[in-house]
């Protein structure tokens, strides 16, 4: 089936060009599949949750582990799984260090604004760290076809990524802290100060994520290829404005069904006469409040639906499109063609279904979405994937080192 060339940028981790080794070829598209069910991870899912439940929460690790393990090993590249190698013992550990940061923060928050600012920037200045070694323990500890993946990102790379992500809650957090305890009312400046904080998150929003996505996706490697990150900052505004847009409209038309159904049920107890005259005298009729308390439970689906239903969907669709198909350097990269409507009905489905069975459906709606978020994703290559492979055998120890070697070797629940 012919296609049109992608434009495929030269990387590779020992910088020594693929090119020079391997002359362009015609592409290949290796398909995703998921081959998961739900039956079979719903029987792992509900272990998980009961010695979650029974070791307050001290299993998590392991549990996050097994979760890993199915996940991977049931997504096929080409007909071959990935696996993943992750000891839960070093997750643990992660854990129980960001259990810790956070436990520390609460408890400042609660002495006074000042102490919860402190804590906040000294998680602040550790999470950047945490982090990376996060995504570098993750990566190592996947490999396909019998070779590991690693990730090359520095610390400073994290710091310069991910500190700006923290300044509007710091801002919010300092402008707390200036506020007196024993005043009743807040003076002007501070709820305009407070007011202004958050259309600079609308405004610099994207950008803060942009830096993020940067730094993680132009750093995946395999077999001595390291990633390219190619999406521009105008791409992530233009989603991010989109979302908004699609939000608004969402909004307007489920309030504009609520409505009419509220409308619906008065005129329908005005017409067999349920209550006086009037708006007031309507609601002050207990078969009128009956109609409506039936009402409640549907009203309430949909307007969840209207607000999260859409817009949710939506982001994932468009930003997943984006950020992996602006992934790749010259020898392979990824292309998603994410489809939000079909995003929009299995959203739709799984919560309706995951409400109906007060959460027993959830290990299937995830199996489901996972389905469907990796089979809308091919990855193509000039090289044949064995010929890359038997070329990078020399970097397997390198890549199985990097968990090992790390500073932390944690892995934080990415």
């Amino acid at each position: 089936m012919p296609m049109n060339e992608p434009h495929l940028e030269s990387a590779s981790v020992d910088g020594h060009s693929p090119a020079q080794t391997d002359k362009p070829r015609t592409i290949q598209t290796l398909p995703i599949e998921f081959t998961g069910t739900g039956s079979e991870y719903f029987r792992i899912w509900i272990v998980n949750l009961l010695l979650i439940l029974v070791t307050l929460t001290l299993y998590t690790p392991w549990a996050r582990a097994r979760k890993l393990r199915y996940f991977h090993g049931n997504t096929l590249v080409d007909g071959h799984p990935l696996a993943f190698h992750g000891d839960p013992r070093k997750m643990f550990r992660g854990y129980l260090l960001v259990g810790v940061m956070v436990l520390v923060y609460s408890v400042a928050g609660q002495f006074s604004p000042t102490a919860g600012l402190v804590a906040f920037l000294i998680l602040a200045l550790v999470w950047p760290a945490l982090l990376k070694s996060s995504l570098q323990f993750r990566l190592a500890n996947t490999s396909w076809r019998g070779l590991r993946f690693h990730f090359t990102g520095s610390v400073r790379g994290a710091y310069e990524a991910l500190l700006p992500l923290f300044v509007p809650s710091a801002i919010v957090l300092g402008l707390a802290s200036m506020m007196d305890p024993e005043q009743q009312t807040a003076p002007d400046w501070w709820e305009w100060a407070m007011l202004s904080v958050f259309p600079l998150m609308l405004l610099f929003g994207p950008w803060l994520w942009w830096r993020f996505k940067k730094y993680q996706h132009e750093h995946y490697a395999y077999a001595g290829l390291e990633t390219h990150f190619k999406a521009s900052v105008s791409a992530f505004f233009g989603v991010f404005l989109k979302t908004v847009g699609v939000t608004f409209a969402s909004m307007s038309v489920g309030g504009v069904l609520i409505g009419v159904v509220v409308a619906i049920a008065v005129a329908v107890a005005a017409a067999l006469g349920l209550g006086g005259s009037g708006w007031v005298g309507l609601m002050q009729n207990k078969g009128l409040v009956v109609i409506l308390l039936l009402l409640a439970v549907p009203l309430m689906a949909l307007g969840v639906i209207a607000i999260y239903g859409v817009w949710i969907p939506y982001f994932t669709a468009r930003m997943q499109n984006l950020v992996w198909s602006k992934t790749g350097n010259r020898e392979f990269r990824f292309q998603s063609n994410l489809s939000f409507r079909s995003a929009l009905k299995l959203t739709i489905k799984n919560w309706l279904l995951i409400g109906l069975t007060l959460g027993l459906y959830w290990p299937f709606a995830a199996v489901a979405m996972a389905r469907l978020k990796l089979h809308a994703m091919t990855v193509l290559t000039r090289v044949d994937p064995q010929t890359l492979i038997g070329r990078a055998r020399t970097h397997e120890g390198e890549a199985a080192g990097d968990a090992a070697g790390d500073l932390f070797g944690v892995d934080i629940g990415l």
